[in-house]
């Protein structure tokens, strides 16, 4: 039987994606709306324009990625149910984190921090034993410990944010307002990104080396809140009382959680290549994946997280202009998030134009990602500016 050139385009052609959708896409469908309609008869009298558009867009989101990646809908849930139990606990009272049981050791803002970070670290150290000993039953443990503690750090965020209003009306904020709270968004969004593609390529060979820079955050994270007192809430200031926070923080930390990925890929790379140039078939390359497939995880982290950036710029730039009057001002902050841009700008078009691909780009991704953290933390340590409400 012939096939006509019609019926091999036939073949590649892909259903309309209502099509695709099951019982279980639609119920998560309607369930995020559910959410989101009842977030707005519940809050929409304190929202503008502004916020309750990002509360549709957010939920118009979630319902498409929870549609691509299915293990999302059970971390949403499994974050929802603990979230509203700590707000159920709370009540109307801040004073019962101290005496409730559940608050004090489990799911108050701060104990489920503190579970996230614990979680993180021995996921990292789990992840290298699997890579070390070929364990897939010790690789899920870790899987699942980095899951567990991507729930928990979501948990704490959310009730966080509960606790900010619990504190007062006029002192309530989404919590990604100072370093201690983007500290945890940047472990959440990097674990996360990790976790897509370690499901999307089916290794978890990866996942000591990109858990090491989330451990590294964690343990600064830990550092600033017990030296520094920086887990405790406080008021927003004047130029962060605004809705373009809600959207240029969290885009702003995709792009760096990508890089931080891409980075990460980038030491795998090259410990492998070693490995292979001394010793072709030996232990560490022999389990590592294949250079072509670190080498397009690497690319594509990078382009995802300079797409994000650059949108996170632009937000940045409008939210600029209404609150200091300018776009542009050469705010070492600005002018340290263009030199990043520039970086992977450059990064991407040697990758696309010339083809670059192995040690150089490794090396480069590996650079890259101590040009973004000066940009994301030594400019707040060193340099001041505008964005001086942000120091350490």
């Amino acid at each position: 039987m012939s096939v006509t050139p019609q019926d091999l385009l036939k073949g590649l052609e892909k259903p309309p994606l209502w099509k695709t959708l099951g019982v279980f896409d639609v119920l998560w469908a309607l369930l995020v709306l559910a959410g989101a309609v009842f977030s707005w008869l519940r809050y929409g009298a304190s929202m503008d324009d502004y916020e309750a558009a990002i509360l549709l867009a957010s939920g118009l989101a979630l319902i498409a990625l929870g549609w691509a990646w299915k293990p999302l809908r059970v971390l949403t849930l499994m974050v929802a149910a603990l979230s509203l139990f700590a707000i159920w606990r709370y009540g109307d009272s801040l004073k019962l984190a101290d005496s409730d049981f559940f608050l004090r050791f489990l799911v108050s803002g701060q104990s489920a921090v503190m579970w996230m970070s614990a979680l993180f670290i021995a996921a990292t150290a789990a992840y290298f034993i699997a890579l070390f000993m070929r364990s897939e039953f010790i690789g899920r443990v870790a899987a699942a410990m980095t899951w567990s503690a991507v729930a928990m750090g979501l948990t704490g965020l959310m009730v966080r944010w509960r606790e900010s209003y619990l504190m007062g009306s006029d002192i309530g904020h989404i919590p990604v307002s100072n370093l201690y709270e983007v500290f945890i968004l940047f472990s959440l969004l990097t674990a996360l990104i990790y976790l897509y593609y370690e499901g999307r390529y089916r290794t978890r060979a990866l996942g000591g080396f990109v858990l090491l820079v989330i451990s590294a955050a964690v343990t600064f994270l830990l550092w600033y809140a017990w030296s520094r007192g920086a887990d405790r809430i406080q008021p927003l200031v004047p130029a962060l009382q605004s809705y373009w926070m809600k959207i240029h923080v969290p885009a702003n930390f995709i792009g760096y959680g990508a890089f931080a990925l891409a980075a990460m890929v980038g030491v795998a790379w090259l410990v492998r290549d070693r490995a292979v140039r001394r010793h072709p078939h030996g232990f560490i390359a022999s389990r590592l994946p294949e250079a072509g497939e670190l080498d397009d995880l690497m690319y594509k982290a990078v382009a995802l997280g300079f797409a994000f950036f650059t949108v996170a710029t632009i937000l940045g730039a409008l939210w600029a202009a209404e609150a200091w009057g300018g776009y542009w001002s050469w705010d070492p902050k600005e002018t340290w998030a263009l030199i990043v841009w520039l970086n992977y700008a450059a990064w991407l078009h040697m990758r696309l134009t010339r083809g670059w691909r192995g040690a150089p780009m490794a090396w480069w991704a590996v650079i890259g990602l101590f040009v973004t953290l000066f940009a994301f933390l030594g400019v707040n340590m060193f340099l001041s500016g505008l964005h001086s409400y942000g120091e350490l």
